[in-house]
């Protein structure tokens, strides 16, 4: 069965309120909320949180009094979903201004603007790509699987109370392990939340000098991506793995076997000397191999899907046959194609007006203002497909502004444009293409859910616009404070991928960029490209710290068993088999081994909610100054056990009435 005829959780005949004014409220109010607490946690620990489950979760308890439907849950879901991802773009790109010496303080109008535009930008894109992406490709979506199961279980199951569901206890359970866990571990400081080591393996002589010779590894203690390993299946899993263990486990020890072991940026001191230094080669050069091949991925990744982009364009210009507002199926309607490409050829003028007026360069400026357009449509592009590969949480979007980066300063080298101004340009451009990537690519993981429980895209994407406007009016008040009160850069709001955008840009510019790095990356995708093997997964594990890719595999691996024993005990999969996509949503008629994939998707679902609620709890308890923590420095030894007992459990859930019969029959 393909997507464009799935049978969603509301039929699609079927009309029930949607974009309401309480949805659209409840929906701005936490694109503000969750955009602005993110702002805090990105510049504090260079990371943010993905803002679809615990938006979806919040909008429903906000909203549970006035009794909403399930798709005003999921509208004021989008809405939350904005916010996240504004502030996400403005973040890892805006303060590098600061950084630079560029400006002194943050621009209130300058920074809105910028906001602005490119969440317009990653809106307009997001609708051809929807269908590109969500409805004509077989991409996971995780969090879209975890939002549907979530919104269906506990909005919808209302309405399906048939003795024949499955329980809604699994996603109740997962979330409340995964927020326990959580709060043990970030807030009370009872366990480490990552386990790591380095060990030596001998002194060798290198170049008539002797070297000694260190090895790294560990896991992050994370529920949330063990499910998501789970969700996403064992192939893609190992695949993210094998770029780890290619970037960390093979290239950083020969590196630091010919060059030595550094000392720990300050970046990195609270890690220790050994693993600091071991992270420091990681961050400043295997890092960068990472970005060539996914430089070379995404390309490869658009141009794979070109037919799906070529067909949504010829929709557009030839008339919009099957999509926009007069469609006859109310899960196909779109905002008007013809309007949506008219709006992003008009945005070239604010673009243009913006750069003009905050360089000075009004060639540069127009040039620019064209170019950003398309590095949006990419940057969106490549943003979507790896959510939908891998997960809002764990896309790197970093990695996509980092390659547009890249590219852009390599314009500007070329055209002689290298001090100051050339650097502001460079980020501004990335800043505007850095939010447009992170709105497409997130919320193509709420369209995703939406797909499945029957919502109009339509109405979703006026949704985004609403959270869009709210966060660009706020975030360049959120962070303006925050450098005031901690000064961008500091100890208490270090900023580390402003500081990587910075260094990129003066490192491009100023001539002491590690090329040779990019191009292995590069290199490296094109021979799995003639290969015939994935490279996006690979120059994922590359690029984002081993310990992230570890838990993935784990959660895969645990998947397999499952499917293992389902097979033994059910038979091998046939084509007539359901899918994730619809095992998320199925209520009624659910077969014994439906029932068990069903169980298990709930359970993982609670697992990314609970950890990800936990993690905006805790976000606000930072901002607000509660410490809560037992020690100082945490121990490792218990967090590995509790994380054990959750895959044994993720193990365990979805086959227990297998294991139970067998015990029976005994």
């Amino acid at each position: 069965m393909t997507r464009e005829n799935f049978p969603s959780f509301i039929p699609a005949e079927k009309t029930i309120p949607e974009l309401t004014i309480k949805a659209v409220l409840v929906g701005t109010f936490l694109a503000i909320v969750l955009g602005a607490a993110n702002a805090y946690l990105g510049l504090y620990a260079g990371m943010t949180v993905s803002a679809i489950i615990p938006g979806a979760v919040m909008a429903l308890a906000l909203m549970k009094p006035f009794k909403p439907t399930i798709l005003e849950v999921n509208i004021a879901t989008m809405g939350a979903s904005a916010g996240e991802c504004i502030a996400a773009g403005v973040i890892f790109t805006i303060p590098a201004l600061i950084l630079l010496g560029a400006w002194t303080e943050i621009h209130y109008l300058e920074t809105t603007f910028i906001a602005l535009i490119g969440g317009m930008l990653g809106v307009f894109w997001m609708v051809p790509l929807r269908r590109a992406l969500v409805v004509k490709t077989d991409l996971p979506f995780p969090e879209g699987i975890a939002v549907a199961a979530v919104l269906t279980t506990t909005v919808g199951g209302e309405q399906t109370q048939q003795k024949d569901r499955v329980s809604g206890i699994w996603l109740a359970v997962g979330a409340l392990t995964a927020a326990l866990f959580k709060f043990g571990q970030l807030a009370l400081n009872l366990f480490r939340d990552t386990i790591d080591g380095i060990v030596s393996i001998g002194k060798y002589a290198i170049f008539g000098e002797e070297r000694e010779a260190w090895f790294y590894g560990g896991t992050t203690t994370s529920p949330a991506l063990l499910a998501v390993g789970w969700i996403i299946g064992p192939r893609i899993s190992s695949y993210v793995l094998v770029g780890g263990l290619l970037g960390w486990v093979i290239i950083a020890p020969l590196l630091i076997l010919v060059s030595g072991l550094p000392e720990a940026t300050a970046e990195y001191s609270g890690l220790g000397p050994l693993i600091g230094g071991f992270y420091k080669v990681w961050s400043e050069q295997v890092r960068y191999i990472g970005v060539g091949a996914m430089l070379i991925g995404g390309l490869w990744a658009v141009y794979s899907i070109r037919t799906n982009l070529v067909d949504s364009v010829k929709e557009a210009v030839l008339g919009f046959k099957k999509q926009g507002t007069k469609t006859e199926k109310r899960t196909e309607q779109d905002l008007n194609y013809k309007l949506v490409f008219l709006a992003i050829a008009a945005m070239t003028i604010p673009i243009f007006v913006l750069y003009q007026i905050l360089s000075g360069l009004i060639g540069v400026s127009l040039l620019m203002a064209i170019l950003t357009i398309f590095l949006a449509f990419i940057a969106s592009a490549l943003a979507g497909y790896l959510t939908g590969l891998v997960g809002s949480s764990n896309c790197p979007i970093s990695g996509v502004t980092v390659t547009i980066l890249l590219i852009v300063s390599l314009l500007m080298l070329g055209l002689g444009v290298t001090g100051t101004q050339g650097m502001a340009v460079v980020i501004f451009i990335s800043a505007v293409v850095c939010i447009g990537g992170s709105i497409s690519g997130d919320l193509l993981q709420t369209m995703a859910s939406g797909q499945m429980i029957g919502a109009t895209p339509k109405k979703l994407q006026i949704s985004m616009i609403f959270g869009v406007l709210a966060i660009s009016a706020t975030v360049g008040i959120v962070i303006g404070v925050l450098h005031e009160a901690f000064t961008i850069g500091s100890t208490q709001l270090p900023a580390p991928q402003a500081f990587l955008m910075k260094g990129i840009v003066q490192g491009v510019l100023g001539g002491d960029m590690l090329w040779p790095y990019v191009v292995a990356g590069a290199v490296l995708a094109l021979v799995l490209i003639l290969i015939n093997l994935p490279v996006l997964p690979v120059a994922i594990g590359i690029y984002l710290p081993f310990t992230l890719s570890v838990p993935i595999f784990i959660g895969g691996g645990i998947r397999t068993l499952t499917d293992n024993v389902l097979e033994k005990k059910y038979g091998s999969a046939t084509q007539e088999e359901l899918s994730d996509w619809e095992l998320a949503i199925k209520q009624t008629d659910v077969t014994p081994k439906e029932k068990a994939i069903r169980t298990g998707l709930l359970f993982t679902a609670g697992l990314v909610a609970g950890e990800a609620l936990m993690g905006v709890v805790i976000a606000v308890l930072i901002v607000l100054g509660i410490h809560l923590a037992f020690f100082d420095t945490a121990p490792w030894w218990p967090g590995l056990l509790v994380f054990a007992f959750i895959g044994a459990l993720l193990a365990y859930i979805p086959i227990r009435e297998i294991l139970s019969e067998k015990k029976t029959n005994k």
